[in-house]
């Protein structure tokens, strides 16, 4: 501010425009920002500084970045010891005694500097603590006081419902006694814990709770201890016009047993009757008496303190960090929060991790599979996510709600794969359908007709199917494939012996001209003729061709021709071309060499002559 007024009175001096002060002091702000955005965290270890913040209207909260840069770097386990309690209660100066902090170092003290505390703040170097083998790293955590102007009591609930989520050791400072409204104001955190705490059918607790100190700082410590005020207050009140605001009290009542079993009083002394200047006293200064108590609260919180834990397992900083974020975002989601909300943004994030769990095993399957297998890894599938969602989840008593939407997403997840399942097999199947379509199309136009390659090629296409085709489309389409090839086997039977009539007809004239032109072999010539009259004399004879295919001899005439036409070796329908120019070839080679060896005889019987 003070440069920012120099600059301006320089400009004055220099009679500069306004416009370019303007721009001087906007570019200034804009430097100065973005070096305090850019504070090194070394830096931030050696304050207290804010990891929540108040939104404008102060309702809601959010994180600071650069605080969750900090509790993420921290490689030990966390433990976090938070102080709640009403506004001006001492708080911040109870923190700096515990960390043995002057008020010029540690948090700042509402009376005395104008930062009070607003939203959560950590002071940023941690304790150490060897707990068990392991190093433990201490955050001390200050909140912002309830009941505060300016506030609404759903802005405390988050408050005091995230110091109780986050916390290991849970101060609630109280100056002289504990009210009924300290108890109400309980509330929501004893509906949390109700939740979170307390796990269904038996299996260890979503958190491990928080351990609950009840600091009570008064002038006096004669009479009743702090541990009999406390258990007084939390007795239930006998309420026999069954008033409904008593009955929410005494119910806050029962349910503080959950904390209970970690609960300790400790009763503290005033420091000194000036409160107003007590950061600018030393411990010379303080009361004794003070100080001693002072020094026996260390110890009990030492040896209160532990790890935090999380589904069983302690949390590292980084963990920690992930934590906070997703407790802050169930703690702000809806206007006002509730228990069942928290839980239910909680389970969503545990329904999210095992349904991804799901769609793993999911992913590794090879589509189509028959039903039976899809509903087998489903139900094994569902089995072993579902014994995941039920360690994880939370909820004590609205756990059943993510229980049932949990069971939910399954079943869409298996009507999703069984729709993808049909649709595979359907592809797949009708693919492999076409194929054998195509295949028997193309018999149906062999050039030498073939009973035993057409049932030859119908086999090796149903094997085909039967081995490729899976899945829920393969009944259809087999009814499909047998039917069609029932129509195309009907077919061609129905051209065959036409055809094979025909070629027969044709091949008896190809011999008798082969018989007699070519190789001149009369036997030849005469069963070739033997042939074509047998085909003709018969049909007319009977005049039908159909009659001939019922006769011994033409049966014996198919057998000759089905084994010279196809067989697993050699199939000539394939070969007949290549075969039909070998053969010419031959003849016509033969015929060359035969006249070469006539004409060299007659070359020899001249000159013998």
């Amino acid at each position: 501010m003070e440069l920012i007024q120099m600059l301006s009175m320089q400009a004055r001096d220099e009679g500069e425009q306004p416009m370019g002060l303007l721009l001087r002091l906007l570019s200034l702000w804009i430097l100065l920002l973005g070096l305090d955005r850019a504070r090194p965290l070394e830096i931030l270890s050696h304050q207290a500084f804010p990891v929540v913040e108040p939104d404008p209207g102060h309702t809601k909260l959010a994180i600071s970045k650069q605080g969750l840069e900090l509790i993420s770097s921290i490689k030990n386990p966390i433990s976090v010891v938070a102080v709640i309690g009403p506004y001006r209660s001492g708080k911040s100066f109870l923190l700096n005694q515990l960390l043995s902090l002057t008020c010029n170092e540690g948090f700042g003290v509402g009376h005395l500097r104008d930062t009070q505390t607003r939203g959560i703040w950590l002071w940023g170097e941690p304790m150490e603590l060897t707990i068990g083998n392991s190093v433990t790293s201490v955050l001390f955590m200050d909140t912002e006081g309830f009941e505060s102007i300016g506030k609404s009591n759903v802005y405390d609930d988050r408050i005091f419902a995230l110091a109780a989520l986050l916390s290991s050791v849970l101060i609630y400072n109280l100056p002289e006694t504990v009210r009924e409204a300290d108890i109400s104001k309980l509330s929501f955190a004893v509906e949390l814990g109700e939740e979170f705490y307390g796990r269904v059918k038996g299996h260890a607790a979503s958190f491990e709770p928080s351990k609950l100190l009840w600091l009570i700082q008064r002038d006096f410590l004669e009479g009743k201890t702090v541990q009999e005020m406390v258990r007084e207050a939390l007795q239930p009140v006998v309420n026999p016009t069954g008033d409904k605001d008593i009955d929410q009290v005494n119910r806050i009542r029962e349910s503080l047993s959950l904390m209970a079993q970690n609960s300790t009083a400790f009763g503290l002394p005033q420091p000194h009757l000036h409160r107003t200047k007590l950061c600018e006293m030393d411990d010379s200064d303080l009361d004794p008496e003070y100080i001693k108590q002072r020094e026996s609260l260390k110890e009990l919180l030492r040896s209160m303190i532990r790890p935090k834990v999380v589904q069983g397992k302690t949390v590292t900083g980084k963990e920690f960090a992930a934590f906070l974020e997703q407790t802050l975002e169930a703690l702000n989601e809806g206007e006002f929060p509730s228990a069942g909300s928290v839980v239910d943004s909680f389970n969503r994030v545990v329904i999210d991790r095992c349904m991804k769990a799901y769609n793993e095993d999911l992913s590794k399957l090879k589509l189509p599979m028959p039903e039976q297998s899809v509903e087998d890894f489903h139900q094994t599938t569902a089995a072993k996510v579902m014994l995941m969602f039920d360690k994880a989840r939370f909820g004590r008593r609205r756990g059943d709600g993510a229980l049932h939407l949990m069971e939910s997403e399954l079943s869409k997840a298996y009507a999703l794969l069984k729709t993808d399942n049909d649709y595979a097999s359907s592809k797949k199947c009708d693919r492999h359908y076409t194929l054998c379509e195509n295949k028997i199309e193309e018999m149906q136009d062999l050039r030498l007709p073939s009973m035993a390659k057409f049932t030859a090629g119908l086999k090796e296409c149903n094997q085909t199917f039967e081995l490729s085709c899976m899945g829920p489309s393969k009944p259809s389409y087999r009814e499909r494939l047998s039917k069609m090839m029932l129509r195309t086997k009907s077919h061609f039977v129905d051209n065959y012996n036409q055809k094979l009539f025909n070629w027969l007809v044709v091949f008896s004239l190809v011999m008798v001209v082969v018989g007699r032109f070519v190789v001149k072999f009369l036997l030849l010539e005469v069963a070739a003729w033997g042939l074509f009259v047998f085909l003709e004399t018969y049909t007319r004879i009977f005049w039908s061709a159909e009659l001939l295919y019922y006769n011994p001899v033409w049966q014996t005439i198919v057998a000759v021709w089905e084994t010279t036409v196809y067989s697993p070796i050699l199939d000539m329908d394939r070969w007949l071309i290549p075969l039909a120019w070998f053969a010419l070839l031959a003849v016509i080679y033969w015929r060359f060499r035969r006249r070469k060896r006539a004409a060299a005889l007659q070359s020899r019987l001249r000159h013998m002559v």
